[in-house]
């Protein structure tokens, strides 16, 4: 029974560029703060931060799906693997969002003093 060895580098190269790519957007928009984003609120939060999260959260789910080999295995097993991820990092984007608007909010509306 023989093997024959695949040569990946094409694939790797393809990974790294879309990987790169993201990056040097987030990059770029952290640099600039274009003010049609940073300056427009949706939900409490302003766009560029929405933006760095959806660019972040692909960046994750695109580590997983080449470097854990997750595009050969079965639907099941993604979902299994993906599905939980996705809803345990919206449940903390919304704890974190609702108590930071919250202290925000209490701080800002009262007599206390910012001292942190």
């Amino acid at each position: 029974m023989s093997h024959e060895h695949v040569s990946n580098i094409g694939r790797i190269w393809k990974v790294f560029g879309i990987l790169s790519a993201v990056t040097v957007v987030e990059v770029y928009l952290g640099i600039l703060k274009p003010d049609v984003l940073f300056m427009n609120d949706f939900l409490s939060m302003n766009l560029l931060n929405w933006i760095f999260y959806a660019l972040t959260i692909f960046k994750a789910y695109y580590i997983v799906w080449a470097f854990m080999h997750m595009e050969g295995e079965k639907s099941t097993l993604k979902s299994a693997v993906v599905f939980p991820v996705i809803f345990l990092i919206l449940y903390i984007l919304f704890i974190l969002l609702t108590e930071g608007d919250y202290i925000y909010g209490v701080f800002k509306n009262s007599t206390i003093k910012w001292n942190f």
